[in-house]
């Protein structure tokens, strides 16, 4: 059920008189714009994502090393005893 050559054309034909062959270009450049703006969009999403699951990395491999110095002075105060 897909569009067959003569439903594009079609398509196509009424696009182009509706719009007029100068208002075209000028629509498929700010769809381009678009289609970029969203492209460059998700990627900072990505990239922000990233920084945060690195820095939850980074912050519990801190509490994890807290925890062990902390285990490691309470070792020493009951072997002091």
């Amino acid at each position: 059920m897909g569009l067959g050559f003569q439903e594009i054309l079609i398509i196509a034909l009424i696009v182009l008189l509706l719009f007029g062959g100068k208002k075209i270009p000028e629509l498929m450049k700010g769809l381009g714009k678009g289609v970029k703006s969203f492209k460059d969009g998700m990627k900072e999403g990505d990239e922000e994502m990233s920084r945060k699951e690195s820095s939850r990395e980074e912050s519990s491999k801190e509490m994890s090393n807290k925890e062990e110095s902390s285990k490691e002075m309470s070792n020493k105060e009951v072997s002091s005893k």
